[in-house]
């Protein structure tokens, strides 16, 4: 059966748990795995700009024995013909299809003609491969055993959005506590559905009361501040000068910096998808710190971006 990774809604506990444990086999021994995808293609379509995601995904691909092709949205007939007649001319050339999306509707046209293996490479709604490997990560510095992350508590600051919605996924689903503070939501992001599932499992809520990462295991933040709202010099743009300084007045309190963490005497592992965006939802000084994982983060994304793909291709 064709199975595609667009969200973590329809995969179980026992699916993660067996996705991330393949890539902490592939992590110890990638020789191993070095030829398992010999002559097989990986398809990856940006609407999206991107660094750790190409870089995950095309790397790890060519670390497996196969190839990757980077197709970029702007630079195709995309912008000038059918999706759906484009999406299915693209499906012919490989064997696996990774699709950063402007929008998840993107992903779904694209599922219900597709004939090869779909990966969500981050959409507006969702951001699966980066929680998988947040999850890889909070497991590693956990002991490396999944196991040991269940009754754990992972605070996320600033906007819900995509990256909170499959951090709130993959942690009710592992047995992980998730805790929401934020004084706002990312309208384009919400999922009531969602929220309520993991409700339902006791491990999820949400406050604003920032004391409650004084018992945290992990704190964890994204970006608030669109870099669309700067110009090359980075200026303000005039037309965004206003949301910009909205944002700002609400947001800054939850910053994510040592000051805080002192505040709350949390010894919380620090983490961000990255970007980061020092002076606006984090500083340099809390990138920087002895309890930062950040770039453990950005290296496992390639380690998990090589067990989806496996996971999905049947090959374990």
């Amino acid at each position: 059966m064709l199975r595609h990774l667009l969200t973590l809604k329809d995969y179980s506990s026992e699916e993660i748990e067996k996705i991330i444990n393949k890539a902490i086999e592939i992590k110890k021994n990638p020789q191993k795995y070095s030829e398992i995808l010999k002559n097989k293609t990986l398809i990856m379509l940006f609407q999206k700009t991107s660094t750790r995601t190409r870089l995950s995904f095309e790397t790890g691909m060519t670390q497996l024995g196969g190839h990757a092709i980077f197709l970029d949205w702007k630079t195709t007939q995309f912008k000038i013909a059918e999706f759906i007649d484009e999406i299915r001319a693209v499906m012919r050339f490989g064997d696996i299809l990774m699709f950063r999306a402007l929008k998840h509707e993107y992903l779904q046209e694209a599922a219900k003609v597709a004939t090869i293996p779909i990966i969500n490479g981050l959409c507006n709604k969702y951001h699966p491969c980066q929680a998988l490997g947040d999850m890889l990560t909070m497991v590693e510095k956990s002991g490396g055993k999944i196991e040991n992350i269940r009754g754990k508590k992972l605070v996320f600051l600033g906007i819900a959005n995509n990256v909170s919605n499959s951090l709130i996924e993959v942690c009710t689903k592992l047995g992980m506590k998730i805790t929401l503070c934020v004084p706002e939501k990312n309208l384009s992001s919400y999922d009531p559905e969602l929220e309520e599932i993991a409700r339902k499992t006791g491990l999820y809520e949400e406050t604003t009361d920032l004391s409650c990462i004084s018992d945290a295991d992990f704190v964890y933040t994204d970006t608030w501040i669109d870099m669309e709202f700067f110009d090359e010099k980075g200026n303000v743009v005039p037309e965004f000068k206003e949301e910009f300084e909205r944002r700002k007045k609400i947001l800054l309190p939850y910053q994510l910096n040592v000051e805080l963490l002192e505040k709350y005497h949390s010894n919380a592992k620090i983490m961000h998808d990255m970007p980061c965006h020092p002076g606006y939802e984090i500083t340099r000084e809390a990138i920087e710190h002895k309890n930062s994982i950040i770039f453990d983060q950005a290296e496992n994304r390639l380690h998990i971006q090589k067990a989806i793909i496996l996971f999905l291709l049947n090959k374990f």
